[in-house]
């Protein structure tokens, strides 16, 4: 954590201990609340305001073990630019100079994409995920990581120009709840852009087998599941390529067989490449404790307020995305 960075987002709530210095980074002492006992420690340049061992665990090891898989600099494939610039409908002259608060970073493969875009970005993740994005993104701009619960932000309500969360609120005990609290650190005038997996109606190759085995997956050992994965993954994956690839009736043959695997073929990944991205995704797919697909009606609904001037809600490339525009204080009734 930047001195800088303390001073902007946490000074008015906390005192700081630092214990570990190397110029103007502090990578390891204590934030003590001003208005409590509440004691934070800072470990590895990273403030961490909850425990390091909670529900989101299996996104610990998920996003520690496949740091730099989804990065667009390591793959070399601009994927998670695509997604980004394409779902939230932003451009980078309109980030640039701009706050933007990330929820739930990952390994912080969009973090990266919006410090490219000249962004001032705080990004923050329930799990121990944040020591990856650290670890990824920490020279590549004006960047601020906490580890922390989206019920629970450290940080001054109406303060970001923009607030991003995908592929988070479905992970959530309570999605709307997690979405109003999001929404509240957003200025007037601000955009938000969130993505929601999509509630499936009939079978389908990437959510049938994943709520066939989810009761189950989901209460084992993270690294016991990943470990099956990782087994059956390398055998498994060939024979599901060929199946998929068969004309007009390849998807559903796939959508009957209960073995999960996400299988991304033919987006230009190299064969290893895709291995990894399979066992990784499929880990993410059976691992989360929490998993509650919607609808587009239904994330409508979530994202619907009267402090809204814009709102726009549609399929994207990773289930429902709802860009919301609030209104300025001028022009609330």
């Amino acid at each position: 954590m930047e001195k800088a960075h303390f001073d902007k987002y946490l000074s008015q709530e906390y005192e700081l201990r630092a214990t570990e210095t190397h110029g103007d980074t502090i990578f390891s002492g204590q934030l003590l609340s001003k208005r409590c006992k509440r004691i934070v420690n800072i470990i590895g340049g990273i403030p961490r305001f909850v425990s390091t061992n909670n529900y989101a665990d299996n996104f610990s090891l998920q996003w520690n073990k496949f740091k730099s898989t989804q990065l667009d600099s390591a793959s070399n494939i601009p994927l998670t630019a695509k997604r980004f610039w394409s779902n939230t409908q932003w451009s980078s002259e309109e980030l640039s100079g701009k706050t933007v608060l990330e929820v739930g970073s990952g390994a912080g493969r969009f973090t990266e994409i919006l410090l490219q875009a000249g962004a001032v970005v705080v990004s923050f993740d329930y799990s121990n995920a944040v020591t990856a994005n650290y670890d990824n993104n920490k020279d590549k701009g004006d960047l601020f990581v906490f580890q922390g619960d989206l019920y629970d932000i450290p940080l001054q309500d109406e303060s970001f120009d923009y607030v991003f969360c995908y592929g988070v609120l479905q992970h959530t005990p309570d999605p709307l709840r997690a979405y109003r609290a999001i929404y509240l650190k957003l200025r007037h005038g601000g955009k938000i852009s969130i993505d929601y997996y999509k509630k499936m109606r009939i079978p389908s190759p990437w959510s049938t087998p994943k709520y066939i085995w989810r009761p189950i997956t989901s209460r084992m050992k993270p690294d016991t599941l990943l470990k099956i994965i990782e087994t059956y993954m390398p055998l498994y994956l060939p024979l599901d390529t060929a199946i998929r690839r068969i004309p007009r009736i390849g998807s559903k043959i796939i959508a009957l067989i209960p073995i999960p695997c996400w299988n991304y073929i033919d987006i230009g990944l190299e064969e290893k490449q895709r291995l990894e991205w399979a066992i990784m995704d499929t880990f993410d797919a059976l691992g989360a404790k929490y998993d509650t697909p919607k609808t587009l009606k239904e994330v409508t609904e979530m994202v619907d307020s009267p402090e809204n001037k814009e709102v726009s809600v549609f399929y994207g490339s990773n289930g429902v995305v709802a860009n919301v525009l609030k209104a300025d204080a001028k022009d609330e009734p």
